[in-house]
């Protein structure tokens, strides 16, 4: 899956808020209705629809739970029995994500791309587990008090319980894969950071990995 230039991404993106106003009326739903059901305002959900506010993934995974439809059918729908997923790249904090499931529920897997910056760790917990693997260059993990720098074809899984980030070394970019439930997709879209060092927690399994 290859990475798209910013044009084409902008392109592909241009047509999600035409997209998503036609999932809603054919649903018979109002934006104050979708409001009250993802948390999302009215006025952001109108600038998502004209085209005034540009989609990111934690706008776009409630609305697609709420409508009950596949994340790509927000973003770019395939042929109709073709099973491949074509989603288009959603950008959020930066960060380039390319949804790799359609169902809005369940297990989600992502390739993202982490571009070279340098980034001050905000550690994160929730319910759930999360699976990282990284495909390419060197991707910084903290993980309760415990920090490691993980390269190409390492693997690491952990409780998310256990304040966490991950992110940049502040080298060069990183790609890597990632796996996580339905507890998970809450936190990467509605929990707010935790401050480092906040919990002295010793890191669980997957230390091999780190």
């Amino acid at each position: 899956m290859g990475v798209m230039s910013d044009d084409d991404m902008g392109e592909v993106l241009a047509e999600v808020g035409t997209r998503l106003r036609r999932i809603r009326k054919e649903r018979g739903a109002t934006l104050a209705g979708l409001s009250a059901v993802t948390g999302i305002s009215v006025s952001t959900l109108s600038r998502l629809e004209s085209g005034l506010r540009k989609p990111s993934l934690e706008l776009l995974l409630p609305i697609a739970r709420a409508h009950d439809v596949a994340l790509d059918e927000l973003v770019g729908t395939p042929s109709a029995r073709d099973p491949r997923v074509r989603a288009a790249p959603i950008s959020r904090h930066g960060r380039t994500y390319w949804p790799l499931t359609r169902q809005p529920g369940g297990l989600q897997a992502f390739k993202v791309l982490v571009p070279r910056a340098n980034e001050e760790p905000e550690l994160r917990t929730h319910e759930g587990y999360e699976w990282l693997y990284v495909l390419s260059g060197r991707l910084r993990l903290v993980l309760g008090g415990h920090e490691a720098v993980l390269t190409a074809g390492e693997v690491v899984e952990f409780d998310t319980r256990v304040p966490h980030w991950f992110g940049s070394t502040g080298e060069g970019p990183a790609e890597f894969l990632t796996l996580f439930g339905p507890q998970g997709e809450r936190m990467h879209v509605r929990a707010r950071p935790k401050r480092p060092k906040q919990s002295k927690r010793p890191v669980g399994e997957g230390e091999g990995d780190d």
